[in-house]
């Protein structure tokens, strides 16, 4: 690995600089998905249905390869807020090197296992059969590209470059519809086996993405791997990724394995509450993409600003962002909520998932707000080094409140999917009253003085190693 001799500044960045390019960059992402939920509507329901089960498989294994990221970007600001820029390209490097192989390994395992898993989920045969199986080994077969992508897209974020992982995100997406477009109207038609082509048309784009993520880590960063580094795993550097990326990893899988078992309730009541939920969740989650990307940018500027040692910037920098982001949800939500009904026409025809659908959404009314407070407060707490407190309050609220109450209400009361979302409700507020108070209370102070102690100590090491090696030259 060569690095380049170049230190960014918590000075030279702001909140927005950084969380627009994200916002474009996420949204993109997820733009894929809405496209595909898009184009398969014009096969069937069921499909969108099957679709939605599978992609949240994929969804998960994401989230096992983000622990690396989320780990390194947090370690790396702390690096670059106390100007040790060798550090922090050797933290890129081991980030990078080991999500390859923990893509390996969940990508064979995905498509091995992928008819097992698609039944544990209570899937129908005949959906399975048709449209999950074939769309979630394809895509599931290739999941250790995305492993890589989501590295470098990591260390390009936590170096400032946001535009950039922004670009990418968005070639990908026209390449996407493209390639979607032609698959439904040119060469298939919308007939079952289109789903088996779009699933390869989005293993394309992947493929595509790492090699522009590849030049652009080593042309933006200067951080250029070799084979080597996808052979080394430097202990040092991997065990602080993983006090960081750990933590938050398990918040995230305990979401996403919760949501996993609240939609297996959906598919118990049949194909129809099934599609109502997986379209809901896949147009409610632009809105959720404003605290996304305020939660990110403002893990980065609170990354550095540790680093740096000013931790009473720290505090006030996240509440001037939980500021920003309620009234950019905000907004979001109410303009959704009146959209609703010709979005959700936009994508089915049926009486009874339009009105399901509708009602959901408008819920994100109650729901969003409370978001809010979990993604931008969760992520500064990991951007102090407080990483274990939301992974264990999470996973108390999620499977305490979440999963019993949508239990009993959608499968005992007549609610059914709008059960879900109460239940959701209640688990989204309660964990972000918690994160605030935690905030404002200052228990991540302690955390913050550690990771800065670490890095100062990391930093003057290194300094006396390079004294050492000009010495005896």
């Amino acid at each position: 690995m060569t690095t380049a001799r170049t230190v960014s500044g918590a000075a030279r960045l702001s909140l927005m600089a950084l969380a627009w390019p994200l916002f474009v960059e996420q949204g993109l992402r997820i733009l894929i998905a809405t496209v595909d939920t898009f184009m398969v509507s014009h096969v069937s329901d069921a499909a969108v249905g099957a679709l939605g089960v599978a992609t949240q498989v994929l969804v998960l294994s994401i989230i096992v390869f983000n622990f690396i990221g989320i780990g390194s970007s947090v370690v790396i600001t702390h690096h670059l807020g106390a100007g040790d820029r060798p550090g922090a390209d050797r933290i890129a490097a081991a980030a990078i090197g080991v999500n390859t192989w923990i893509g390996l390994v969940v990508s064979a395992t995905v498509a091995l296992l992928a008819g097992p898993i698609l039944r544990l989920l209570q899937l129908p045969p005949e959906p399975l059969r048709l449209y999950a199986l074939p769309f979630l080994t394809i895509l599931g077969g290739t999941l250790f590209i995305d492993a890589q992508n989501l590295a470098m897209s990591a260390v390009l974020r936590a170096h400032g470059r946001t535009r950039e992982a922004m670009v990418v995100s968005g070639a990908q997406n026209v390449l996407n519809v493209l390639g979607n477009c032609l698959v439904l109207f040119v060469l298939v038609g919308p007939r079952p086996q289109a789903v088996a082509w779009i699933a390869a048309n989005g293993a394309l784009g992947r493929l595509i993405s790492f090699v522009a993520l590849r030049v652009l880590v080593a042309r933006r960063t200067g951080i250029w791997l070799g084979w080597r580094d996808y052979l080394t795993f430097p202990l040092r550097e991997l065990s602080r990724i993983l006090h960081i990326g750990l933590p938050a990893a398990g918040e995230n899988i305990a979401y996403w394995l919760a949501f996993m078992t609240v939609t297996s309730f959906a598919s118990r009541l049949g194909p129809g509450p099934l599609a109502t939920v997986s379209y809901a969740r896949s147009i409610t989650t632009w809105v959720t993409l404003f605290a996304l990307s305020i939660g990110l940018g403002t893990e980065i500027l609170v990354g550095r600003l540790i680093g740096a040692g000013a931790f009473d910037e720290a505090y006030h920098r996240l509440l001037k962002s939980l500021r920003t982001g309620l009234t950019l949800v905000g907004c979001g939500t109410l303009v959704l909520a009146l959209a609703s009904p010709f979005i959700m026409r936009a994508f089915t025809h049926d009486p009874a998932i339009i009105r399901g659908g509708i009602i959901l959404i408008v819920m994100g009314l109650v729901i969003e707000p409370g978001r809010v407070f979990n993604i931008v407060v969760i992520n500064s707490l990991r951007a102090t080094g407080d990483a274990r407190f939301p992974v264990m309050m999470g996973a108390s609220s999620m499977w305490g409140v979440w999963v019993p109450l949508a239990c009993v209400l959608s499968l005992f009361t007549p609610l059914g999917v709008i059960g879900i979302w109460i239940a959701m409700a209640c688990d989204e507020w309660l964990r972000g009253i918690m994160m605030y108070t935690r905030w404002k209370r200052r228990r991540w102070v302690k955390y913050a003085k550690r990771s800065h102690a670490s890095v100062a100590a990391l930093g003057a090491e290194a300094a006396a190693a390079a004294a050492g090696t000009a010495e005896s030259g």
